[in-house]
C-alpha cells in the first residue's frame, strides 16, 4: 500500500510557522509554547479511555502479567524511557514494564533501517519475551500505521491479550487494530513532520497517566508518596526517609529504627509505625491488602 503522508494531519504543513526560518529565537520559542498549549486539550476527549487501559494495566500487573510498549523512533524511544523509568520510581522489576523499540537497543539512539517496517517483526519481538494472555501490550506511533506495532499488536490480540493505540492521527490504522484506540489530534508540527515535537509529548503525557495511575492500583502509592521507591543514591535515600516521616510524622529515630527494621522498605516502615506493629506482622498486613498501605494500616 502506498504511503501518503499528505493525508496524515502530523505531516501537514503548520500554517503559524511557514516563515520559521526568517524567525528569531524569541520568536521560535514563543510560537512552539503557543502550540504545546494545544496538546492537553486534544488529549483530555480520551481520557475514559485512557482509564480503561490504565484498569487493564493494573490487572496485568497485580496478575503476575507485564505491561509492553511497542514502537519505532521517537514513538518506541518514549516507550523505553517510561518503562525505564518504573523500577526506580514504584520498586517493580525491570521486566513488569517493558519498552520495545523496532531495531532492539541499538535503535534507542542511531536509526536501524527498515526495523518499522516489518511487519513480523513486532511479533517475533514479544514471542522472545514470552507474551501471554495476562500481558497488556500498547502501541506507539504518531502516524498510526507503523508496521512493527500493528504487527505485534496483531499477535498480542492473538494471544488474549488487550492492546492499546497511541497514535497522534484520527482513526488511525492502529487504534483500529487495538481493543482501545487512543487518536490525539494535535495538528501539525511547528517543524513539519517532525514528530518528536507535539506528537513525541503528547504520547509521553498518556504514558505518564498510564504508568502512573497502573502503579497507583497495584498499591505503590500511599497516599500521593512513592512508597516503594529504591533507595540506589544518596538522593533516593534521603527522598525515602522524608517519604516516611510525610507519611507518618515521626522522629528521625523513629524512623531510622523503622527503616534498619524493614530492610530499607519505606511501604513496611510506614505501616510499622502507623499500626504500631513489628516488620514481620507490616509485611503479613501488606501482603494480605495486596500491597496498599492504606489498608494494611487500618
Amino acid at each position: 500500500m502506498e504511503l501518503k503522508l499528505e493525508q496524515m494531519t502530523t505531516e501537514r504543513r503548520n500554517e503559524n510557522t511557514m516563515n520559521l526560518d526568517t524567525m528569531s529565537p524569541l520568536e521560535i520559542v514563543t510560537i512552539m509554547n503557543q502550540e504545546d498549549l494545544l496538546i492537553p486539550a486534544a488529549i483530555k476527549p480520551h481520557l475514559e479511555t485512557i482509564a480503561q487501559v490504565v484498569t487493564w494495566g493494573t490487572e496485568s500487573i497485580t496478575s503476575g502479567g507485564r505491561i509492553f510498549y511497542m514502537g519505532a523512533g521517537t514513538s518506541g524511544r518514549l516507550g523505553v524511557l517510561d518503562a525505564s523509568e518504573c523500577p526506580p520510581t514504584f520498586g517493580v522489576s525491570p521486566d513488569v514494564v517493558i519498552g520495545l523499540i523496532a531495531g532492539g537497543e541499538k535503535a534507542f539512539t542511531q536509526a536501524v533501517e527498515g526495523a518499522e517496517d516489518d511487519f513480523d517483526l513486532g511479533a517475533n519481538d514479544l514471542k522472545a519475551h514470552g507474551l501471554t494472555g495476562k500481558d497488556l501490550v500498547i502501541g506507539l506511533a504518531a502516524s498510526g500505521r507503523t508496521p512493527y506495532v500493528l504487527g505485534g499488536l496483531e499477535y498480542a490480540k492473538s494471544m488474549g491479550c488487550h492492546t492499546a493505540a497511541i497514535t497522534c492521527n484520527a482513526n488511525s490504522e492502529l487504534s483500529k487494530a487495538a481493543e482501545a484506540g487512543i487518536d490525539i489530534v494535535i495538528g501539525p508540527e511547528v517543524l513539519t513532520g517532525s514528530t518528536r515535537l507535539k506528537a513525541g509529548t503528547a504520547q509521553k503525557m498518556v504514558l505518564n497517566m498510564i504508568s502512573t495511575a497502573a502503579m497507583v492500583g497495584a498499591g505503590k502509592v500511599y497516599e500521593n508518596l512513592m512508597v516503594d521507591v529504591q533507595q540506589s543514591n544518596e538522593k533516593l535515600r534521603v527522598r525515602a526517609r522524608r517519604i516516611v516521616r510525610l507519611a507518618t510524622e515521626a522522629d528521625d529515630e523513629t524512623i531510622e529504627k523503622a527503616l534498619e527494621a524493614a530492610k530499607g522498605s519505606c511501604k513496611v516502615a510506614i505501616t510499622m509505625i502507623l499500626a504500631g506493629c513489628s516488620a514481620e506482622e507490616a509485611h503479613t498486613r501488606l501482603e494480605q491488602t495486596g500491597g496498599h498501605v492504606r489498608d494494611a494500616v487500618k
